[in-house]
């Protein structure tokens, strides 16, 4: 099939959309199909849209409907989708309607859609292709250091600073050191970038890395924080299970559908103590340690390509049979 795949992420911004977008572009290509990416739709004739984010992609939603209106048109909810817009937008409301069907990134995706909009919801978890561990460090950490990495550019959704708060006053002889991947999205965030800076010694901002040295930086740190509010599913999660590096990480749905009740990795959104105290011990006790790879190991089969791969095989087959 022809396939226009719309993401409302700027190519030059690395963000879950973009590396979501360039994932589905090499898989939906293995599979037999011609695949195009493009930020709003121009009326292209294709045979099928698949739509990044059903608010901000919602004119593009529109005038493929308008054109193509007994055409499939498969919606990827993101987190904003699925936390916030879909609760107030008539937008977002109107795309969930006209979708054939609805993508969610996690199993508790499908708690937040009403009855009617569930039946036509899947669930496909996002893979990382394997890739060798690298085999030197990344050259800012050092292996004498408890190396904690976080991966979030810098918007409100994501807490962004909030490890570099949890590691400001921790004991002297604490090996912490914080290495923050990232892009400040306002000049507010700039300021406190700064800040951070200035009031934590062991809080290092890296900047925008390429997709390639933010993997090896994964498989270089002894441990991946991940402090968001909310998220539909995590490419950073996903990466840290496939490179085999453990997580800390908040208590919300979508985190805890894809590690599971029982894993001993998380704590309450803003929480700064909890986390602090995470952290220490992570570092500091090695059966908690090698509890939190453990817990990650159990899940990594979700992330695994031909898993994904298959279930967008079986989903164009059904809507093309339908």
């Amino acid at each position: 099939m022809k396939i226009k795949l719309i993401t409302p992420s700027s190519a030059d911004l690395i963000n879950g959309n973009h590396i979501t977008a360039l994932r589905l572009e090499q898989i939906l290509t293995n599979i037999g199909n011609q695949v195009t990416i493009s930020k709003e739709y121009r009326d292209e004739p294709v045979d099928l849209m698949i739509a990044l984010h059903a608010w901000r992609s919602f004119n593009s939603i529109k005038r493929f409907h308008e054109l193509y209106p007994n055409h499939p048109l498969v919606i990827v909810l993101t987190g904003t989708d699925l936390y916030q817009h879909i609760k107030f937008s008539e937008e977002a409301c109107q795309s969930l309607h006209w979708a054939s069907r609805l993508i969610v990134l996690q199993n508790q995706g499908l708690e937040e859609l009403s009855p009617d909009l569930r039946k036509k919801a899947r669930v496909i978890y996002q893979s990382v292709a394997p890739q060798p561990r690298p085999t030197s460090y990344l050259e800012v950490f050092s292996q004498d250091d408890f190396n904690v990495l976080v991966i979030a550019n810098l918007r409100p959704e994501k807490d962004p600073l909030r490890t570099a708060l949890a590691t400001r006053n921790l004991p002297n002889d604490s090996k912490i050191q914080v290495f923050h991947i990232g892009i400040p999205l306002s000049q507010e965030y700039l300021e406190r970038i700064k800040l951070a800076e200035l009031e934590n010694s062991r809080y290092h901002y890296l900047g925008g890395f390429s997709y390639e040295k933010t993997q090896q930086a994964i498989a270089s740190a002894s441990l991946v924080c991940i402090t968001s509010r909310l998220e539909g599913g995590s490419n950073v999660l996903c990466e840290a299970l496939a490179l085999g590096t453990p997580v800390i990480t908040t208590n919300i749905p979508s985190l805890v559908a894809t590690l599971g009740e029982d894993y001993p990795g998380y704590f309450p959104v803003a929480d700064t103590e909890t986390l602090k105290n995470l952290l220490l011990k992570a570092e500091t006790d090695p059966i908690f340690y090698q509890e939190l790879k453990n817990g990650c190991a159990k899940v990594t089969y979700l992330v695994d390509p031909a898993r994904e791969q298959k279930l967008w095989h079986d989903l164009l087959k059904e809507l093309i049979e339908c």
